[in-house]
């Protein structure tokens, strides 16, 4: 008989520390770090904190641009099973024209939204309803003369994304509603491929190459694709911190991913350098 309270007590005993980490990983997270969905690399419009110089050429104008950007996601819940998250995503991203005296400001796009994102083994999903909205820079409209266009939208995305070793694949599209000007056409498809190398491990963290394409189809500019591809190599600290930077080459061909030049087709190439704060 003493048998069983001994066998009980020694499971129970192995039991617990189970327990105990299952009961961990069930609870509800409120401003959860990381991310379900992971940023896009390549995507121009990706809330991130970024510097980059680029060769820039239009039917307009040939010139260096110095292009930045403020942003982040940030999560505000996470449900218990670590399934899905809900966050705020907000961005600035302004444009300057660097071989003018006073470096016109050329363009400002404004990007916030609330993404609801999903995970489970290699797939993921962001589902996204977000505000976007245009400005022209002051100096850039006194000194060419330009008309200004009230440009703004509300769009809904929808974007599924699949590992595949070092591989992810991702695509989908955006609705948009509520634009100005009215007549502004609603649809847009969304693809990508990225691919992360293998980790090097360095004296002060860890470091890897990476290659990005991002490609956008919109139905205002006919369909016509715009292709934005990176090669960077990214560094991680040896902390428990998530902050992250990276050094990219980058280029882009096609219809211009800048809201006050909307209608016309560019080239770019260029370096960043891109933070994860």
């Amino acid at each position: 008989m003493a048998r069983i309270p001994t066998a009980l007590a020694l499971a129970l005993t192995l039991a617990i520390p189970g327990t105990a980490r299952a009961q961990a990983d069930s609870v509800p997270a409120v401003l959860p770090e990381g991310h379900l969905f992971r940023p896009l690399r390549a995507d121009p419009k990706e809330p991130d904190f970024f510097a980059a110089y680029l060769w820039m050429t239009s039917a307009q104008r040939t010139t260096g641009v110095g292009s930045v950007g403020l942003g982040d996601d940030i999560g505000l819940f996470r449900n218990a099973a670590r399934r899905w998250q809900v966050s705020i995503a907000a961005g600035v991203f302004s444009q300057f024209d660097m071989r003018t005296p006073s470096r016109d400001l050329l363009n400002t796009d404004f990007v916030v939204g609330i993404p609801w994102t999903w995970a489970d083994g290699p797939w993921s999903l962001r589902v996204r309803v977000y505000h976007q909205s245009s400005h022209l820079g002051d100096e850039y409209l006194l000194h060419s003369g330009a008309t200004r266009i009230n440009f703004s939208f509300e769009a809904a995305e929808v974007l599924a994304s699949r590992d595949v070793g070092p591989f992810r694949l991702y695509g989908g599209g955006d609705y948009l509603f509520d634009t100005s000007p009215g007549s502004f056409k609603r649809g847009l498809w969304h693809a990508g491929l990225e691919w992360t190398g293998p980790v090097s491990h360095l004296l002060f963290g860890q470091g890897r190459y990476f290659l990005a394409l991002d490609t956008q189809s919109s139905e205002e500019r006919s369909w016509r694709v715009g292709w934005d591809g990176r090669l960077g190599w990214e560094f991680a600290p040896k902390s428990r911190s998530a902050r992250r930077w990276s050094v990219e080459l980058q280029g882009f061909r096609g219809p211009s991913p800048y809201g006050q030049f909307y209608g016309l087709d560019v080239s770019a190439v260029g370096v960043g350098m891109h933070f994860n704060l």
